[in-house]
């Protein structure tokens, strides 16, 4: 069994109640941002399942009411992968890979999922494996807008051979200054939010303490990497579409505008 789990909070640091905010459609209907994830985690041909994932009785009306199945969790998981672990316990599932799609991705193409649960399923040995993709010119000048603004935006991934992953920071890495590059030389992979786990790694993952890294970045992964646990990285291709998170309130114009141009 495929179990893709939504995790989705209302209390938002920086975009308070985030996962209810309302997209544009090309009809000129609007949808809200947990609808559109949820339907792009729907969108995957290997899911068994799509659960949406919350401690918030107003996110669980909202996506009841367009249809999904929701498991309610505590209030005390800290982020999306500890959500995740819990809800497996509360709802007495045993998948074989559990998919984490963040609820802030409505743009991340049901591919990126299919390439991620390939991965897994080619290599037994990976207990836990995320996406990455490599930033075009027009996406590096996003995160670059983004950082002179003083705004946390995306998130960014360094990996070594075989894609294990070494680092993932808030802050554009590598190094790459003002300097221009032709899309596909960019150096700088984005971050997919997007997450895929053995059972049992997610099992670890939730008896591990917050490290000093995970604290900094404010990024769940690291405590894979704090603790000695190999996280895969899977290189995915856009083709040729955008792929933006909604992280800030300034990225629902930038979704919008994807999203009335016909891609998502």
């Amino acid at each position: 069994m495929i179990a893709i789990l939504i995790p989705a909070r209302y209390a938002s640091t920086r975009y308070p109640g985030k996962p209810l905010a309302r997209l544009r459609q090309p009809d000129g209907s609007d949808k809200s941002l947990i609808q559109m994830t949820w339907e792009a985690g729907c969108q995957v041909p290997e899911a068994d399942a799509v659960f949406v994932v919350t401690d918030d009785d107003r996110i669980a009306d909202e996506a009841r009411g367009f249809g999904a199945e929701v498991i309610m969790t505590s209030d005390a998981c800290r982020n999306g992968t500890e959500r995740c672990a819990e809800a497996l316990d509360r709802a007495g599932i045993e998948p074989e890979i559990v998919v984490n799609l963040q609820g802030d991705a409505p743009l991340t193409p049901p591919w990126f999922l299919s390439d991620l649960i390939a991965a897994m399923q080619a290599d037994p040995a990976i207990p836990a494996a995320t996406p990455v993709l490599r930033c075009d010119a027009q996406t590096l000048e996003m995160f670059r807008e983004d950082r002179r603004a003083g705004r946390v935006g995306g998130t960014t991934a360094v990996f070594g051979q075989g894609g294990r992953a070494l680092y993932f920071s808030k802050e554009v890495i590598p190094y790459t200054g003002d300097t221009e590059f032709a899309d596909a030389e960019v150096p700088v992979f984005h971050h997919v939010g997007v997450y895929a786990y053995r059972p049992d790694a997610l099992a670890q993952y939730a008896g591990w303490p917050v490290g000093p890294l995970e604290t900094l970045e404010g990024l769940e992964q690291l405590r894979f990497l704090e603790n000695g646990l190999p996280l895969a990285c899977v290189e995915v291709d856009a083709r040729g579409r955008l792929f933006w998170e909604l992280n800030n309130p300034e990225d629902v114009s930038r979704i919008e505008s994807v999203i009335l141009k016909g891609q998502s």
